[in-house]
């Protein structure tokens, strides 16, 4: 059973920045695609960034430019690069980790961007 555990969040001022990570154990991390998620309150989870196996990358069109989503495979750990943050990336961020779907999950890391 994997494990993911994110970091990284906290309170930043619009226009700053924050990167966040996602650490994982208990299983081959190389081999799955990782992604991040985020849900602001009264609002669905919604999509981010992801990361496969060998780099490829895709995102959200909200965060195009601003974030970058990259791997460390010797360190098990995912990160997202959060730059010109805005008041509405304000929400839980979480790393999903899975084959094609994604079926383990961390608990959440917050981020509140304050205008």
């Amino acid at each position: 059973q994997v494990q993911l555990v994110e970091s990284g969040g906290g309170l930043v001022q619009a226009g700053g920045s924050l990167s966040l990570s996602c650490a994982a154990s208990g299983r081959t991390f190389s081999s799955y695609r990782v992604g991040w998620y985020r849900q602001a309150p009264g609002k669905e989870r919604e999509f981010v960034a992801v990361i496969s196996w060998n780099g490829y990358t895709n995102y959200a069109d909200s965060v195009k430019g601003r974030f970058t989503i990259s791997r460390d495979n010797a360190k098990n750990t995912v990160y997202l690069q959060m730059n010109s943050l805005k008041p509405e990336d304000t929400a839980v961020y979480y790393c999903g980790l899975g084959t094609y779907a994604f079926d383990s999950w961390g608990q959440g890391t917050q981020v509140t961007v304050s205008s």
